[in-house]
């Protein structure tokens, strides 16, 4: 089979799965939506529950569920890509978390107060102080439990990788080389060039700085020591109290060379180094 035809059978395996995961993700999203648009409005009411004698499937909180939620879900769909690139693919806090799903009720109510004052008069009645601030509030109790229920798995996926898994390109002139976070040791700075230190001692030089590195790895993992060194938590082998509030902190006997065999921890820097380390226990 010719090179040509191999990338066209990759490309095409490619897009496949690509539409297959895309269709079934939102799938599996109207399905939630259609189930949870069902009991909500027929527990609503008396009249709508199944096999009472006046029941009537309710169409409009139907169809008007459904259509809230899709905006819902659009809304949270959109804030979590942005809290996923910005802050969960490199730390994930509860903070973190909460901020997201505050974030994301902030926007549901800028939705719901225009759809609310326009669909109101649309369908025959006048808007209502109480009736207004009733459906707001089941709105946000249920957007949360929903977004929350929804998201906790990718969040927690996020998660493991973001501590295991995750990778980071280091680029070394005209190469580039992937190493994942668990391999990396520490990054420390000579005469203005920063290398990678990997577990096993091996060197490797980048195009990075060390103010670039600090603010792209993940702060659980990595420590920014002090001007010179960024150094992993596992990398650790000792920390021993010295001087004026400082602390002498040595690494693991592969790890060290000329360089990097102890580092120094000023006073300053000593109580959040300490609460980061400590977290490993």
């Amino acid at each position: 089979m010719s090179t040509t035809q191999n990338n066209k059978n990759i490309f095409s395996n490619l897009i496949h799965k690509l539409i297959h995961n895309f269709s079934w993700r939102w799938l599996q999203k109207m399905s939630i939506l259609v189930v949870f648009s069902l009991l909500v409005n027929h527990l609503m009411t008396r009249e709508n529950f199944p096999g009472s004698e006046s029941y009537v499937f309710p169409w409009e909180g139907f169809l008007a569920s459904i259509g809230l939620g899709t905006i819902i879900g659009f809304i949270a769909h959109f804030n979590f890509k942005y809290y996923k690139k910005k802050y969960f693919s490199k730390k994930i806090e509860i903070v973190t978390i909460v901020k997201f799903l505050l974030s994301t009720l902030l926007y549901i109510i800028l939705i719901y107060i225009p759809i609310y004052l326009i669909l109101t008069p649309l369908s025959g009645g006048e808007p209502d102080f109480y009736y207004f601030l009733i459906g707001l509030l089941l709105t946000l109790l249920l957007s949360a439990l929903a977004v929350s229920a929804y998201y906790a798995f990718d969040i927690y996926d996020l998660y493991k990788l973001s501590i295991k898994d995750a990778e980071i390109a280091i680029e070394h002139g005209a190469k580039t080389t992937l190493l994942t976070y668990e391999n990396i040791a520490c990054f420390y700075s000579e005469n203005k060039i920063v290398y990678a230190v990997q577990n096993d001692g091996k060197t490797i030089t980048t195009d990075f700085t060390l103010n670039g590195l600090e603010e792209k790895v993940n702060d659980q993992l990595f420590f920014r020591a002090n001007r010179q060194i960024i150094v992993h938590i596992n990398s650790i082998d000792e920390i021993e109290k010295i001087e004026n509030g400082k602390l002498l902190v040595r690494l693991k006997s592969a790890i060290q060379n000329s360089e990097i065999g102890e580092i120094n921890i000023s006073r300053y820097k000593r109580k959040p180094f300490m609460d980061w380390f400590e977290q490993k226990t």
